[in-house]
């Protein structure tokens, strides 16, 4: 068991994870690194929503891991990559949990994109 503090997504703090039901689509100088139509949209209290997208629908090829790591009191630790062709602005630019706290258990095996650094566009069907 982790020492670190766990707290419960609750009434001060909401998270909610959701199918997203549109394409989300994640390019870098145009070329494709993601494409999915099975993201998760993941609203945390009152920041903006965040896409996580499936492992096997993101180009990892095109991706760097890192050693980098960061702790959320709720949703575990994340892990991150880098992405090469954005030189410095794509270094851990994308974030994964691989071991996410149960009340966000599926956004595992899910990977986000800081959205300042990619060109993310969800497009409505």
């Amino acid at each position: 068991m982790s020492d670190k503090p766990v707290k419960i997504p609750g009434p001060d703090h909401p998270i909610t994870v959701e199918k997203n039901p549109d394409r989300v689509l994640v390019k870098v100088a145009g070329q494709v690194l993601a494409d999915t139509r099975g993201a998760l949209s993941l609203q945390e209290s009152t920041y903006p929503a965040v896409q996580y997208v499936p492992r096997g629908d993101v180009d990892l090829s095109l991706l760097e891991r890192t050693d980098h790591t960061t702790y959320c009191p709720y949703k575990g630790d994340a892990a991150y990559y880098s992405i090469p062709a954005l030189g410095e602005a794509g270094v851990n630019a994308v974030w994964t949990y691989e071991q996410p706290y149960a009340a966000v258990a599926d956004i595992k095996d899910h990977v986000a994109f800081y959205a300042d650094r990619v060109e993310l566009e969800i497009i409505a069907d």
